[in-house]
């Protein structure tokens, strides 16, 4: 079972992006985030044609997540990460696919730093921590897969002296984050590649693929009854140099 996460930047801007690599990659799952588009303007019609039934939550020029599957079901379970009533961001959807768990999430950005954009950034991941934790009492196999906006070690940035004070390589984040996986959830890109150079995000700005100056935030945790199943795990860094691409490579793992 080959699961993906991508932050798409835009989905119908990046569409022939997607299909180009959903083509050349087959995953069989994939979490989307940064939609950037209404529910309506969701394109279904290109997903389906391209072999993948898609669960999705929308929202208007922000946000947005969505879970595609290939030759699988995907029974919904909420479009909402508990904890506040009153939050109307699209950025968790839960669904089924083979009796696993998925999450896709998109994490508050949180800059500027402190502010009240960073106090939703350590507000959601508190309720995520929350939510983990109940889903891990279940002892169900989860994959809680996305675009996190947290830079966990310094090994994980380009320069890292340069990120002291943003809202994605705080100390608050990283240790929020750190309470997360102190859960037991398995870092699965960490647990095969412990000492490697690994980014998924590079900047549009001051040639920063080209020179390779990247961060790690999109990531894949895995609870207890699935870590056990990890085979591999990898970046597809030339996605991110193709023509009119988004900032982010989609990202994967392989679970027996």
């Amino acid at each position: 079972m080959k699961i993906a996460t991508y932050n798409v930047n835009s989905i119908n801007s990046r569409l022939p992006v997607l299909l180009r690599w959903l083509d050349e990659s087959q995953p069989d799952v994939v979490c989307l985030q940064e939609l950037k588009a209404p529910q309506e303007k969701f394109p279904v019609d290109a997903i389906q044609a391209a072999g993948y039934q898609a669960i999705w939550h929308g929202q208007k020029s922000w946000n947005g997540v969505a879970i595609l599957a290939r030759n699988a079901e995907i029974k919904e379970v909420t479009r909402a990460l508990p904890g506040d009533p009153d939050d109307e961001q699209s950025r968790y959807l839960e669904g089924i696919i083979n009796d696993v768990v998925i999450a896709c999430l998109y994490l508050p950005n949180g800059n500027p730093a402190p502010g009240p954009k960073f106090d939703y950034k350590l507000q959601w991941m508190e309720r995520l921590t929350t939510h983990a934790a109940h889903l891990l009492s279940k002892n169900l196999p989860v994959v809680l897969a996305g675009d996190y906006n947290v830079i966990p070690a310094e090994q994980d940035v380009y320069k890292p002296e340069r990120w002291i004070d943003d809202a994605l390589f705080r100390s608050e984040t990283r240790e929020a984050f750190q309470k997360l996986i102190d859960q037991g959830w398995t870092d699965a890109i960490r647990s095969l590649y412990p000492y490697e150079t690994i980014y998924t995000f590079w900047d549009y700005f001051r040639n920063a693929y080209g020179r390779n100056a990247g961060l790690r935030i999109d990531h894949f945790l895995l609870s207890p009854a699935l870590s056990g199943r990890l085979t591999a795990a990898g970046v597809d860094k030339q996605v991110r140099g193709w023509e009119k691409t988004s900032d982010h490579a989609p990202t994967w793992i392989e679970l027996a």
